[in-house]
């Protein structure tokens, strides 16, 4: 399956790299040197040498790591969370994220340089970025501070996720 480069994406492969560079800036991947990349005008098309396996695997991904950096450099990724839990909250204090999760002191995490964080309301959090593994690297790391609990429900979750609940003791 081609990938499209769409208008302003230049995709470039040299040696075992390949480097796409848009409008938000640069990002390069190492590919196994089996692949065999063609770029074309609009299309970027991966090959594979054999129907073996390893090298179906191989094509599957370089495929998909390939469309995840143009998706990245064109549209960008990003993750939400939602902090639950009775005096939970987040604040940006210049480019450190303050985490106010139960604990006795609160928790600052200083994002890398290519993740941009915002905190539109003090219960949620919204993780922005090029490169998609950075971005749910990220989005994990913060959600371990506090990972939700199943009986009620406190803790950093992704936005939408469902947490399966427990009865607890009142069942017994």
């Amino acid at each position: 399956m081609p990938i499209t480069i769409p208008q302003g994406i230049s995709v470039e492969h040299k040696a075992n790299t390949v480097t796409v560079k848009g409008p938000k800036g640069e990002l390069e991947q190492i590919v196994h040197p089996d692949m065999k990349i063609k770029i074309g005008e609009t299309e970027v098309v991966v090959e594979r040498p054999s129907d073996g396996g390893f090298h179906r695997s191989l094509h599957g991904l370089t495929r998909s790591l390939i469309q995840n950096m143009v998706t990245g450099l064109t549209v960008g990724y990003e993750k939400k969370l939602e902090i639950i839990g009775v005096g939970y909250r987040a604040e940006m204090k210049e480019k450190t994220l303050a985490l106010l999760l139960g604990y006795s002191h609160p928790i600052y995490f200083k994002a890398p340089d290519d993740i941009t964080i915002e905190v539109p309301a003090p219960n949620s959090i919204i993780i922005k970025g090029v490169e998609k593994q950075l971005v749910g690297q990220v989005a994990a790391k913060i959600r371990s501070f506090r990972p939700p609990e199943p009986y009620k429900g406190k803790g950093v979750r992704y936005d939408g996720e469902f947490v399966k609940r427990k009865a607890g003791k009142a069942t017994a």
